[in-house]
């Protein structure tokens, strides 16, 4: 094992991400795992980079020394005839001490305007870092900065061909700049995942207890919405004998329908494109045709339909299909663990990788687990749980027709069912807004997100359909006005807030976005300070608890049940809004403090 050149606490120059420019940055840690040194910069960002990308201050001071000398070696008589570009025209002849004289200043100058790049000085370091009143397009300024720079780098090119130094200078200048041609390629640079040292949801006992607890949530919250008086004070609820929760036909139906919908994901329609640079800089190509999938499904249930198919049948065994989709949840979990195991280091989920199986098996070991050109996570975020939570409404709206004989649906029941219609059409129209989201991201693919998508988004989001075929609820058509008003309003909110967000990430330059001020970053990328994202730091977050709140209250006031959902809900987006922050704020540093000064509300104008 090779030994650490620095040492902790070291202040060094620190190579910054995708670019040739140094920092000065203090040494906090060393993997010896990975190889990697963890430094810290002035502005408080914190980052893993390789031994090849740090250099001691004093390689600096040294190589600004030498940037002035010549080499005696270049008088030649030889080449004193060549007709080299620094060579003055007839008539107005130099000594040859004066020409060298005039070659080492060119070369001085330009040597000492690399060096600038290398140490910036502290206005360059506050323009990466970010100004609040700033507007300044991040995505082209590496590319202004290498037009400006171009005339430059040709004369000094000439030089170089030229450069009559010796072979031993040469080489030594080779070797100090052989990962330094200056923009002429932008290139991501390859970094190892390293270990997750900051455990979330409880670390290891947490992780451990959630294995259990979220699925005996989802069943205790189905139970309860199958008795007559779903109080809290009726705990527990009446516990069915076991082998009535397991039917092997049902299963066969739940799988059948999971195969179903990974066939539509591979028909070659829908456009593909590519999702975010992963660490080493790859982009994985995503096919997006989820709302085709959609329509497919609508005609084939549609089809059963016509045919007279009883559609209520997952009302009656909606306990058993709960059942069957956490048993294939698990399996699906343990086989996604399996396989991370043999997965690269680089392919590996930064918050899975901590070494401690409950740990990783929960949140995902594997960042974006594929079999072939098939993603299983961006499979499963959208497709088997998301379409059929509109499968299960439209199922529990049948029920409740037949098990009340009424000839059409109740007025609570065709809000709900339209509520969230809307939202689920609207997740797969904007399908490629998702390649940005946390889940694509940063989280693996574990038990957390299968049990989530397979289990708690189809059968804990219908909870209010569910609830209204055993309790039906009448409101007034003023009351159901008031509450479309409001889901209207949480939706517009949550849909025009991502739709900025998504835009202003594909093109910053985008001339329809002139209006967005932004606070650059040392990433590149910017932080939003107007529209939505100036008003609260998570718009989209609010938009989504409002529409919550509307999905319940068609549900009435005589439980509080059907409000589990928005309480949820709420809780689950404050965690993961301070999730968000804290990734953000080693991510940006200083700018991300900046920004909450200019955005001081997180999700609650005025309140949170």
């Amino acid at each position: 094992m090779p030994n650490r050149r620095f040492a902790d606490g070291e202040v060094v120059m620190g190579r910054w991400p995708g670019s040739v420019l140094y920092y000065e940055v203090q040494v906090t840690s060393y993997d010896d795992v990975s190889h990697l040194y963890t430094v810290k910069y002035k502005d408080g960002t914190e980052l893993a980079l390789k031994e090849s990308d740090i250099r001691s201050q004093s390689s600096f001071k040294h190589r600004k020394s030498q940037s002035s000398s010549s080499s005696p070696s270049r008088r030649s008589t030889s080449r004193s005839r060549s007709r080299s570009p620094g060579r003055p025209a007839k008539g107005r002849r130099r000594s040859s001490s004066q020409s060298r004289e005039h070659k080492d200043d060119k070369k001085k100058t330009i040597q000492e305007t690399n060096l600038a790049l290398l140490k910036p000085s502290e206005n360059n370091t506050r323009r990466y870092n970010g100004e609040p009143d700033s507007t300044e397009r991040n995505d082209t300024s590496c590319i202004i900065l290498e037009q400006k720079l171009k005339p430059d780098l040709e004369i000094e090119r000439v030089l170089e061909q030229y450069s009559l130094r010796s072979r031993e200078e040469e080489k030594k200048k080779e070797e100090i700049y052989s990962e330094k041609k200056i923009f002429e390629t932008i290139k991501t640079i390859e970094k190892a995942s390293s270990k997750t040292k900051e455990l979330e949801f409880g670390g290891r006992i947490g992780t451990f207890m959630l294995i259990f607890f979220l699925p005996a949530t989802v069943f205790y919250l189905l139970l309860m919405c199958k008795q007559d008086d779903p109080s809290l004070t009726n705990f527990p609820p009446p516990l069915p004998a076991l082998e009535s929760l397991w039917e092997a036909r049902v299963f066969g139906v739940f799988l059948l329908w999971f195969f179903l919908q990974a066939l539509f994901s591979l028909l070659p329609i829908g456009k593909v494109v590519e999702g975010l640079p992963l660490s080493n800089g790859r982009k994985l190509q995503y096919r997006i045709n989820g709302f085709y999938a959609f329509i497919l499904t609508a005609t084939a249930i549609g089809t059963l339909l016509y045919f007279q198919f009883e559609l209520h049948y997952l009302y009656d065994h909606f306990m058993q299909f709960a059942v069957s989709a956490a048993a294939f949840s698990m399996v699906l979990s343990i086989y996604l663990y399996i396989r991370s195991l043999k997965a690269p280091e680089e392919e590996l989920a930064p918050g899975g990788n901590s070494g401690y199986l409950v740990y990783d098996f929960f949140t995902g070991h594997e960042l974006n687990p594929r079999i072939g050109s098939f993603d299983l996570k961006y499979f499963c975020e959208l497709r088997p749980g998301l379409i059929g939570w509109v499968v299960i409404n439209l199922a529990m709206l049948l029920a409740e027709m037949k098990i009340h004989n009424q000839s059409m649906p109740s007025l609570s029941m065709i809000l709900v069912n339209s509520f969230q219609l809307l939202y689920v059409v609207d997740a797969l129209w904007n399908e490629e807004a998702i390649l940005t989201t946390m889940d694509i991201t940063h989280d693996g693919f574990g038990f957390m997100l299968a049990f989530g998508d397979l289990v708690w988004v189809p059968f804990v989001y219908s909870l209010q359909a569910f609830y209204l075929v055993g309790h039906p609820t009448v409101i007034s058509w003023p009351v159901a006005a008031a509450i479309t008003i409001l889901n209207c309003i949480g939706y517009y909110i949550f849909r025009s807030a991502n739709s900025q967000k998504n835009n202003f990430r594909r093109n910053p330059a985008d001339p329809k976005l002139a209006y967005l001020k932004f606070i650059p970053t040392a990433t590149g990328k910017g932080l939003l300070v107007t529209g939505w994202w100036g008003f609260v730091r998570h718009p989209n977050y609010l938009g989504d608890i409002i529409m919550a709140l509307a999905w319940s209250l068609p549900c009435g006031f005589n439980h509080i049940l059907p409000y589990f959902y928005v309480i949820y809900f709420i809780c689950l987006l404050i965690h993961r809004e301070a999730r968000d922050e804290h990734h953000c704020k080693q991510k940006y540093g200083l700018a991300w403090e900046r920004y909450c000064q200019r955005v001081p509300y997180r999700i609650f104008p005025y309140i949170y």
